[in-house]
């Protein structure tokens, strides 16, 4: 085990390293760079049923199968940050094109915060408190089974503990260069 930890420890070291006359990265260079892929669009739910609220995510990464497990970060500035914190579980709902106003509403626009989010949309509380979309593409019920605080913020990674798929073929909604897109459907092979 030595051995690895010896090459754990050189592949940090070389990944702190800059090349050499490189100017560095700045955040908005890095921001333009990530506007160019497209991701899609899904919304975390937190809270209980008085401090429920959420956040529109494009950051979901599926981690393992066996355990199921994914990947979200989230900022911890965000108002649903100490919700997360608090109970320690999370819904993640995949949403379809025509969802759009439900992940501009989880977004903040409009100054919409807190249980206001929620509003004109059906949702059900899984009998573990997390609150899922009724008509998402999918949604997950997760437990945070790890939580990372890295610079501005927190890497999460969620034990999914039930899934629920709606079955009918929609068009995912996705985001790129800052705008909500759909798909055009499939390329020629």
């Amino acid at each position: 085990m030595a051995g690895g930890n010896a090459n754990r420890q050189a592949l940090s070291a070389q990944a702190d390293m800059a090349p050499t006359g490189t100017p560095p990265v700045s955040g908005a260079d890095l921001k333009a760079a990530m506007r160019e892929l497209a991701g899609g669009v899904c919304v975390i739910t937190v809270g209980d049923a008085d401090t429920r609220t959420g956040l529109t995510a494009t950051s979901l990464v599926p981690v393992s199968l066996d355990p199921p497990e994914v990947l979200v970060t989230i900022n911890q500035q965000s108002s649903s940050f100490p919700e997360l914190m608090a109970t320690r579980r999370f819904g993640v709902n995949l949403l379809a094109q025509r969802q759009q106003p439900i992940a501009e509403r989880f977004a903040g626009k409009g100054g919409v915060r807190g249980t206001a989010r929620y509003e004109g949309a059906r949702w059900q509380r899984s009998d573990r408190g997390v609150w899922l979309l009724q008509d998402a593409l999918a949604a997950l019920e997760c437990d945070a089974e790890h939580i990372w605080l890295h610079r501005t913020h927190a890497l999460v990674i969620g034990r999914v503990q039930s899934v629920m798929r709606n079955g009918a073929p929609q068009a995912p909604l996705v985001y790129w260069q800052g705008n909500w897109r759909g798909l055009a459907g499939p390329l020629p092979a």
